[in-house]
């Protein structure tokens, strides 16, 4: 009845279909075009014109992908990515990555450049900074360049370098030249030798005002190196006009010096110099003074003769009346002034020494023996005689100040150094009563009229500023109450206060000068009436600025690699325009804010084109990195050291190649899959390897454990059998035959072996009764170990077996202890002496290839 269908089934079943016959003819031939073009693709390698043309042509995307990788240039790479941009995204990916690249070097090698140029322009510069070198080393720091580049900067920097060493050197030039010109002043030489030493400081400052890097030195040097020189000059002058004064006074100082300090008399020493010539006041004269002085430190110092008493008849003498009591804190405090007095004038300190009598007339001395007499006689006249000189002298040196003052008017001096000269002359004029006496009551009256005369202008100018100061005090009186009244008014126009606070500011600063006196009170009051202006401004500008910077933090708080980082970005910068709008900042805070939020979106802008075109380059060697892994992998041997070092080594090699592959980064989405293909294929090889290695160490081992457990096993059959006599010796070189076990094995083989034989020498009989009387044992742990292992005991032991598995299970449930290992078992196992059948031995043996095996 269905006979048709199935004469239809086999009729369709025997004649091919037309269609499909055409989809595989047209799939060989699609199959054949693309391993052509692959073959193509790779045969235009180092002809970038042909890449592009057969890229450009080509129908396969495999093909197109090979060609593009043998594309360099950049006017190439842009004619591929735009054909290939809606055509091929990988191409066209690839191309982007590699203009990017390009062009990322372009603008590297561009600011390189620049900064040679800047260098170069440095180094063109009359006033080299060192701020500017440090600034240029900071800004090619961060840039990557060729090393052509690198070594034409560094030849630059070279340069500049030797630049600024000059510059030190030079400096350190002028600062020696000025602290010898100060110490030529004081160094005591004679006129000759002090104008040859001026020459050669003038010489060498020439050197130093016509070097290359003159334009570096500071203008304070060359101002005290001036000051110090015309130090020197005035002393070269004082030196000349006092030639035979300073010859004479240095001679005798030399003589004196040449002598024994032994022999030196300080009063005779201290005569002969007051009589020598004197020199007028200068650094010549104090540097003679002190060697002076010095000379007088290493003489003795003089002896005071006690009185002695001279003995006399008695006679009758006129009772004379009783002296007042002297204590001896007075007798001290009279010598003390005595010695005082007497080391001023070695100094030439007038106006102490004149204390000093003066104290000396006051205290009560009591009788002075002759010598003592004499002392203060002499101490008095030397100071009568300096009095005179220095009386003669302050007369000479008033007609001075009144001459210098009599000068001031014709010079036109600015008033306050002219105030400044008039309190000096008048401040010199104290001091000379001080130290000379009084003066002529008509050169007083002279010095007096001269000082006024020329302060005339002066007085004149200060009280036209007195009242411009007390027309200041009152404009600012003004603009208190001004500053105040707007402050009541207590305004919420914001911008209006601020342009109140502004201008009274301004007002405020453009004051000119007023009395110390009353400054500090205007300005208490003022600054107490703008705050209360302009504190609520304050205020509500803090609260600005806080918006302001939490808009600044959160754009720094965007993550550039987001897509909705530009909406939010731009939704930032219309929050900061209204804010702006609502109500301005001060000028310089609204700059620097905008400027830090300006410069962070640009920051975000930058980082996110950065990214962009070095997400390509590092996913590339990502790909580079995990391919060398793979590699490594691959061709990894491992073949020295025992089973043990070469698994643990392939395991080590395992997790270093896991971690590096954990640290890399991510790949090309197209080679993710393929890369991770390899790598997994890499590692299962080498696990497979490890497992091959440690399954053949395992056999190894449970044939080591099965040989010796075997030979043990014999011996203790032998013993139990009719063997009268036992070989220790051979049995005990056939064990030595075998391979050594693991320690845990071979210490309980061991044991159980040297028991064996023990008993084959003494105690054969009781130990043959343990063997057996150990059967039972043997038995129960082996069905025991057989169960925990899952290795089938075989049906003549099902009873068994299903009564251990229970009490297996009870044990386990009462106890809570974690029960012993499988390979502790079968240590224990093999450390029971037991006499052991062919059954018997042949289930231990599975234990070993089961549990041994796997150890």
């Amino acid at each position: 009845m269905f006979d048709f269908l199935f004469k239809r089934s086999a009729s369709k079943s025997s004649e091919p279909a037309p269609v499909v016959t055409e989809q595989a003819a047209a799939t060989a031939q699609s199959a054949t075009r693309r391993a052509e073009q692959v073959a193509r693709a790779h045969a235009v390698a180092g002809d970038e014109l042909a890449a592009v043309d057969f890229l450009i042509a080509s129908e396969f995307a495999e093909a197109r992908l090979i060609a593009a990788e043998h594309v360099h240039s950049l006017a190439l790479l842009e004619k591929v990515h735009q054909a290939m941009r809606n055509t091929d995204r990988r191409v066209a990916k690839l191309m982007q990555g590699r203009i990017d690249l390009l062009r990322h070097q372009a603008a590297e090698a561009q600011r390189a450049e620049a900064a040679i140029a800047t260098a170069q322009r440095l180094l063109g510069e009359d006033n080299l900074s060192p701020n500017q070198v440090v600034e240029l080393d900071r800004q090619w720091q961060v840039i990557k360049v060729t090393p052509e580049l690198a070594d034409s900067f560094a030849g630059t920097r070279a340069a500049l370098g030797a630049r600024l060493e000059a510059q030190v050197a030079l400096q350190r030039a002028v600062i020696d030249a000025v602290a010898a010109a100060r110490a030529l002043a004081a160094g005591g030489q004679s006129a000759q030798q002090l104008a040859q030493a001026l020459e050669q400081l003038d010489a060498g400052h020439a050197s130093h005002l016509v070097s290359p890097e003159r334009a570096s030195l500071p203008k304070h040097l060359l101002a005290d190196f001036a000051a110090a020189r015309s130090v020197a000059q005035t002393a070269l002058d004082a030196l000349q006009q006092h030639q035979a004064v300073f010859d004479a006074r240095q001679g005798a100082l030399a003589e004196w010096q040449a002598q024994d300090a032994a022999t030196l008399d300080v009063a005779a020493l201290r005569r002969a110099w007051q009589a020598l010539p004197r020199l007028p006041e200068s650094t010549l004269s104090d540097s003679l003074q002190q060697q002076f002085a010095a000379l007088l430190a290493t003489a003795p110092a003089p002896v005071v003769a006690e009185a002695v008493p001279v003995p006399v008849e008695a006679a009758p003498r006129k009772p004379r009346p009783a002296a007042e009591p002297v204590s001896k804190a007075d007798s001290e405090q009279f010598f003390k002034a005595l010695d005082g007095m007497e080391a001023a004038l070695q100094e030439g300190l007038l106006h102490l020494a004149s204390e000093h009598d003066k104290t000396l007339r006051d205290s009560k001395h009591g009788r002075l023996t002759p010598a003592q007499a004499d002392r203060l006689a002499h101490v008095r006249a030397e100071f009568k005689r300096l009095a005179d000189w220095a009386r003669w002298g302050g007369n000479v040196s008033r007609e001075e100040l009144v001459k210098a003052a009599e000068e001031l008017p014709a010079q036109q001096l600015p008033m306050s150094e002219l105030a400044r000269k008039v309190g000096s002359l008048r401040e010199r004029w104290k001091s000379l009563d001080t130290l000379s006496g009084s003066a002529p009551k008509s050169l007083w009256e002279r010095f007096d009229a001269a000082c006024s005369t020329a302060y005339a202008p002066a007085a004149q100018h200060f009280k036209q500023l007195a009242e411009e100061r007390q027309g200041n005090a009152g404009k600012a009186q003004e603009l208190i109450d001004e500053a105040a009244t707007l402050a009541a008014q207590d305004s919420t126009d914001w911008k209006q206060v601020a342009s109140h606070a502004q201008r009274l500011r301004q007002a405020w600063m453009r004051l000119g000068t007023i009395d110390r006196k009353e400054k500090k009170r205007l300005d208490s009051q003022f600054n107490a009436a703008l705050d209360a202006l302009s504190k609520p401004l304050e205020t509500q500008r803090q609260i600005e600025t806080a918006r302001r910077e939490q808009l600044i933090v959160e754009v720094g708080l965007l993550k550039p690699t987001e897509r909705n980082t530009v909406d939010m970005l731009r939704a930032l910068q219309d929050k900061w325009q209204e804010l702006a709008k609502a109500l301005p900042l001060e000028r310089r805070a609204e700059q620097a804010l905008w400027q830090r939020f300006r410069a962070a979106c640009d920051d975000i802008f930058a980082k996110r084109k950065e990214t962009a075109h070095a997400a390509d380059h590092e996913r590339r060697e990502h790909l580079h990195a995990r391919e060398a892994l793979c590699s490594a992998l691959e061709t990894a041997v491992i073949a020295d050291g025992d089973d043990k070092a070469r698994i643990a080594a392939i395991n080590q090699l395992l997790r270093d190649t896991r971690a590096a592959w954990n640290a890399s980064g991510p790949v090309p989405r197209a080679s993710e899959a393929k890369i991770e293909q390899r790598y997994q294929a890499a590692v299962a090889g080498l696990q497979a390897q490890a497992e091959a290695i440690a399954k053949q160490a395992g056999a190894a081992q449970a044939n080591a454990l099965r040989d010796k457990l075997r030979l043990a096993q014999a011996l203790e059959a032998a013993l139990a059998g009719d063997a009268q006599e036992i070989d220790v010796q051979d049995w005990t070189a056939r064990w030595a035959a075998l391979p050594p076990l693991e320690a845990q094995f071979e210490r309980q083989l061991q044991q159980r072996f040297a028991a064996a034989k023990q008993a084959a020498g003494d105690g054969r009989t009781a130990y043959v009764a343990k063997l057996q009387g150990n059967v039972a044992k043997l038995l129960e742990e082996v069905l025991r170990l057989e169960i925990m292992a899952g290795i089938d005991s075989g049906a003549e032991f099902a009873r068994e077996r299903l009564k251990m598995q229970v009490e297996v299970l009870q044990s386990s449930l009462k106890s809570g202890q974690k029960p012993l290992s499988q390979l502790d078992q079968l240590i224990a196992l093999c450390a029971i002496a037991a006499l052991t059948d062919t059954r018997t031995a042949s289930r231990i043996d599975a234990l070993l290839r089961r549990i041994g095996g796997a150890a």
